[in-house]
């Protein structure tokens, strides 16, 4: 699918050095809202904005602080598995 913005011409020189970068700008733009808002995985950003694999995608992401909500419970519960399999070895 295509989408065309439209912005005036003073503003675009405002948002970017080189216009046609605008359009891969909007496009990450919306990528990493969707990411933090949970309606993208990591696997569907590095194909929207095909990336070559999980290092570039997760590089992206921590660039533009796109980080997941990680909840002291989420830690503990992370832990309780290490602890659980580490048991079983």
């Amino acid at each position: 699918m295509q989408i065309t913005l439209t912005i005036p011409d003073d503003i675009v020189y405002q948002l970017a050095l080189y216009p046609e970068e605008l359009s891969r700008r909007a496009l990450e733009s919306l990528v990493v809202d969707a990411y933090r808002s949970r309606q993208l995985s990591t696997a569907e950003v590095q194909r929207i904005l095909n990336f070559l694999g999980h290092m570039a995608t997760d590089a992206f992401l921590k660039a533009h602080e796109a980080y997941l909500p990680y909840t002291e419970a989420d830690l503990d519960q992370d832990l309780q598995a290490i602890d659980q399999a580490l048991a079983q070895l």
